[in-house]
């Protein structure tokens, strides 16, 4: 495995490889990985000839007020877990390369960037989609792989390679759970034993959701105002939002014909937490 910092040498990298006809698989993270990470890349390794992961803390993602500089980072530990599962390339740039000075480019994916996690975030998607095309540009990939717990990334992310016509497949895998149920995030570091008990009832009010399709119920506000009990029930748990959307255009359902998905986000003590479940057809 390679450690590559400089942007140049990893395009040049990539544009060696590519042309000896072989596919490259891309993560891309912000480090600190866990199983929810590494699920991703076994699934690029599986598929791609080469794969690639890159480690950047991306700052224009995180609002003036969020935890950029309180973000866990450890990364002998990142790159003990990367070659364990036999990646290539990790590319670690500094933030001075990948934002040099005068730089005043940025991506914005309009209408999926707005609501959701954009309500309380209002720079957030236009940092993520920044630094993902300037991460595909670098990096070359055929394949990319994202998870599904950030499902209104992956939705911005998808829209931006189709828009502006990249080359790349953009592949969303699905959601890793702690044994508890709890979707695996970096931030769960922060939650405190309490904590982490009161925020598996994101994972429980998911459930409850899919159980009242399964019975018959499509009444997008009925199973909310289920979904919205649980929740509001935890004291340790301040609701964000919770919404029923379309998979794809992530447009609001009234009524869950034939497909939804469930969206949720919830500040637990001081983190701030994210899940969502595909409700039944």
């Amino acid at each position: 495995m390679e450690v590559i910092k400089d942007v140049q040498e990893m395009r040049r990298w990539s544009i060696s490889f590519r042309q000896n006809k072989g596919s490259v698989g891309f993560v891309p993270t912000m480090g600190f990985l866990h199983e929810g990470h590494l699920s991703l890349m076994k699934a690029a390794r599986e598929r791609c000839d080469a794969l690639v992961v890159s480690i950047f803390v991306n700052p224009t993602q995180f609002g003036p007020n969020e935890d950029l500089s309180q973000y866990p980072r450890d990364l002998e530990r990142d790159l003990t877990l990367t070659r364990g599962v036999a990646a290539d390339i990790v590319f670690f740039p500094d933030a001075s390369q990948m934002y040099p000075p005068g730089f005043q480019t940025y991506v914005q994916v309009e209408e999926l960037s707005q609501g959701l996690c954009g309500a309380d975030r209002p720079t957030h998607f236009r940092g993520v989609a920044t630094v993902v095309a300037k991460l595909f540009n670098q990096v070359l990939p055929d394949q990319a792989f994202f998870g599904e717990k950030d499902y209104q990334q992956l939705a911005v992310i998808k829209r931006m390679a189709k828009d502006l016509d990249m080359s790349v497949e953009v592949i969303g895998c699905p959601i890793v759970r702690e044994p508890d149920g709890l979707a695996m995030s970096s931030r769960n570091v922060y939650l405190t034993t309490q904590g982490r008990k009161a925020a598996l009832c994101l994972n429980r009010s998911i459930r409850k959701a899919q159980e009242l399709v399964r019975s018959g119920n499509r009444q997008s506000s009925q199973i909310l105002r289920e979904v919205i009990k649980i929740i509001e029930n935890e004291p340790l748990l301040q609701l964000i939002y919770a919404e029923i959307r379309h998979p794809d255009s992530l447009e609001s359902l009234e009524q869950i014909v034939p497909r939804g998905v469930l969206l949720l986000a919830a500040r637990v003590e001081k983190t701030r937490l994210i899940d969502n479940g595909y409700l039944p057809e």
